[in-house]
C-alpha cells in the first residue's frame, strides 16, 4: 500500500506514534488509508448538507475495511460572491483546490482518497487534483436542491432573485413581491435546481465516470444521496486494492463521453473552461473545437434550466445520467466507471421514465447541442455561447456596440435604462488576467432577461457567464482584452454581427482601421494589486486553454 512509506519498518516509529496520537489501533495501520477531501462549510447552500453525508462515507470506509481520515478544502458560493471583488476568486479558488489535493495527498501518503464537493470551481478543481496525484479516488457531489414555491408555483435562485430584480426595475412585480421570492427561491441544501454550472460539472463527472451511477442528480435531501456517500465510502476500498487509477478512468473517450452528454442536456459554458483544465491533469488534449464538433453531431434532448422549463429534480425523476447515458448510447464510446460497470453496462440497466424530459434523439429540443464554439475578427482564439438558450430571432443579430471596462459599469448603465434594443453591451478587462480571475456574469444578464430584452440585445465579454445564463451571451472571447485581443479596441457605436449557425462573431472595422487603433491602445492598469489575484493573473493562461497556469509557474 502506498501508506506503508509512514507506517512500516523501525525507521517509521515517530510516525507511527503520530498517527497513534489521532486514536487508530496497531490493528488499524493494516487497512488502506483512505483521505476524504471535504468542501463543507456553512456558507454555501450546495454543502451545508455535507457533515451528514460524510457520517456515511465514513461509515462506509470502515465497513469496506478501509480507514478514513477528513481534511477541508475551501469552497466560494458563487451567487454570494457575484457582483463584487468577491468574484474575482472564484476561478482562481479553482486552482488552489487542486494544490491542496495534491498537497495533503503526497504529504501524508494516503492509499485512495473520496471527493465531496458540489459547487462550480470545487468539484473540477478536486478532480484536477485527483488525475494530478493519480491515486484511487471517488468523487460524491452532494446533490440538486429542491424547488422553491411560490403562489402555488415552482420557483428557482435564477429566475426568483436574478430575473426578479429586472422584472421589479420593469415594474412587473412590486417590492414585496420581490422580497417573497428571495424567501422562497433556496428552500434548503443543495446546488442551484437548474442545469447551472454546478449542476454540470456534477452531471459531467458522473458521465466522466468518476463518481457512482445516479449521484450527480439525486437530491441533496433524500436518503437515496445517502446511500451513495455510503456506498462510494466502501467502494474506494475496492479501488485501492484494485489500483483502479483516475487516469485509467479519465481518458479520452470518458472527456468525449462527458462532453456529449453535456451537450445533449445543454449545460454550462463554463464546462469549456473546467473540461480541458481536468483533462490537462489527466494527460489528454481537449480543446474547444472538440467541444463544437461534438455539439454539432449532438441533439439537445432534455429542456432544463435556466433556458429551458424542468429542474434537475425532474431529470432526476426521469432517471438520471443514467438514463441520459442509454439514449445517448448509440453516440457513446464503451468506457470504464468507478462503479465497476462499463458506460455501456450503465446505459442497459438504466430506465427513461419521461419522454419529455429525456427526449428520443429523432425528437429532441434541438437539432444540435448546448455550446457553440464562435469566431471572427473579435474573438481570433474563440468565443462559446450556449446555443440552446439563445432564441431563434437571436441566433443572427447586428447591433451598435455599448462598452464597458468593467461589469461594474455595464451593471450601473443596464441598471440605469441606457441599454436600448439593437444595443450590443461589450464588457472586456474581465478575462482571466484582466479581471482578474474571470469573473461570471449572471447579474448583467439576468437584468437584461428579466427587464425583457433578451431578444433585442446581446452581451459579448472576455469575461464568462453563469450557467444560469440564458440569451445571446457570449463568453471566453479570446484573446482578451488585457493581452491585445480585439476586443481592446472596439468604441462605442461599432457594428457587432453574430451568426451563431455560421459561427461567426465580427467586428465590421477594415484591418487598417483595426491596426490604427492598435496603435494607440494601451492596456488598462491592473484592477487588483498583491496578494494572490496579482500572481494568479501573472502566470494564468487564456480561456481558449481551459484558463490554466503556464507551465513552471508557481504562486
Amino acid at each position: 500500500m502506498r501508506s506503508d512509506v509512514i507506517k512500516k519498518g523501525i525507521e517509521r516509529a515517530p510516525h507511527r506514534a503520530l498517527l497513534f496520537a489521532t486514536g487508530i489501533t496497531r490493528e488499524d495501520l493494516k487497512k488502506p488509508l483512505i483521505a476524504v477531501a471535504t468542501s463543507y462549510t456553512d456558507i454555501i447552500p450546495g454543502h451545508i448538507g455535507m457533515r451528514d453525508l460524510e457520517r456515511f462515507i465514513e461509515k462506509g470506509v470502515h465497513s469496506a475495511g478501509g480507514y478514513p481520515f477528513f481534511f477541508g478544502v475551501p469552497g466560494i458560493c458563487d451567487g454570494i460572491a457575484m457582483g463584487h471583488r468577491g468574484m474575482h476568486y472564484s476561478l482562481p479558488s479553482r486552482e488552489l483546490i487542486a494544490d491542496i489535493i495534491e498537497t495533503i495527498t503526497y504529504a501524508h501518503s494516503f492509499d485512495g482518497i473520496v471527493l465531496l464537493t458540489n459547487c462550480d470551481k470545487i468539484t473540477p478543481g478536486m478532480l484536477m487534483g485527483a488525475a494530478r496525484v493519480n491515486i484511487p479516488a471517488i468523487v460524491v457531489t452532494a446533490g440538486p436542491m429542491l424547488s422553491g414555491h411560490y403562489k402555488k408555483a415552482r420557483v428557482n435562485f435564477v429566475g426568483g432573485t436574478f430575473e426578479a430584480i429586472g422584472r421589479y426595475r420593469k415594474g412587473e412585480i412590486t417590492e414585496e413581491e420581490l422580497s417573497n421570492l428571495e424567501m422562497c427561491a433556496c428552500p434548503g441544501p443543495g446546488s442551484c435546481q437548474g442545469l447551472y454550472t454546478a449542476n454540470t460539472m456534477a452531471c459531467v463527472t458522473e458521465a466522466l465516470g468518476m463518481s457512482l451511477a445516479g449521484c450527480a442528480t439525486a437530491l441533496a435531501v433524500s436518503a437515496n444521496k445517502r446511500r451513495i456517500a455510503y456506498e462510494s465510502g466502501m467502494r474506494i476500498v475496492e479501488l485501492v486494492k484494485k489500483d483502479v487509477l483516475p487516469k485509467k478512468i479519465m481518458n479520452k473517450n470518458a472527456f468525449e463521453n462527458a462532453i456529449r452528454v453535456d451537450m445533449a442536456l445543454g449545460g454550462s459554458t463554463n464546462t469549456v473552461l473546467h473540461i480541458p483544465a481536468i483533462a490537462k491533469e489527466a494527460g489528454v488534449n481537449i480543446n474547444p473545437e472538440l467541444f463544437d464538433k461534438i455539439s454539432r453531431e449532438t441533439p439537445h434532448i432534455s429542456s432544463l434550466l435556466p433556458s429551458g422549463q424542468y429542474y434537475l429534480e425532474d431529470l432526476e425523476y426521469a432517471g438520471g445520467i443514467p438514463a441520459v447515458l442509454k439514449r445517448l448510447r448509440p453516440k457513446l464510446k464503451n468506457n470504464n466507471t468507478v462503479s465497476g460497470k462499463t458506460v455501456y453496462e450503465i446505459a442497459q440497466q438504466a430506465n427513461i421514465v419521461d419522454e419529455e424530459i429525456i427526449r428520443p434523439l429523432d425528437k429532441a429540443y434541438h437539432k444540435e447541442g448546448g455550446i457553440a464554439l464562435l469566431k471572427g475578427n473579435l474573438a481570433p482564439d474563440g468565443a462559446v455561447v450556449k446555443q440552446t438558450a439563445v432564441s431563434e430571432k437571436m441566433m443572427k443579430f447586428r447591433g451598435k456596440a455599448k462598452v464597458f471596462d468593467s461589469e461594474d459599469a455595464a451593471m450601473k448603465a443596464i441598471m440605469a435604462n441606457k441599454i436600448k434594443s439593437g444595443d450590443v453591451v461589450v464588457i472586456r478587462y474581465e478575462g482571466p488576467k484582466g479581471g482578474p480571475g474571470m469573473r461570471e456574469m449572471l447579474a448583467p444578464t439576468a437584468a437584461i432577461t428579466g427587464m425583457g430584452m433578451a431578444d433585442s440585445v446581446a452581451l459579448i465579454t472576455d469575461g464568462r457567464f453563469s450557467g444560469g445564463t440564458q440569451g445571446p451571451c457570449i463568453g471566453h472571447v479570446s484573446p482578451e482584452a488585457m493581452e491585445g485581443g480585439p476586443i481592446a479596441i472596439v468604441r462605442d457605436g461599432d457594428t457587432i454581427v453574430i451568426d451563431i449557425q455560421k459561427r461567426k462573431l465580427e467586428l465590421r472595422l477594415s484591418p487598417e482601421e483595426i491596426k490604427a487603433r492598435f496603435a494607440k491602445w494601451k492596456p488598462i492598469a491592473p484592477k487588483i494589486k498583491g496578494g494572490y489575484l496579482e500572481r494568479y493573473s501573472k502566470i494564468v493562461t487564456s480561456a481558449s486553454t481551459g484558463a490554466v497556469l503556464k507551465e513552471g509557474s508557481a504562486l
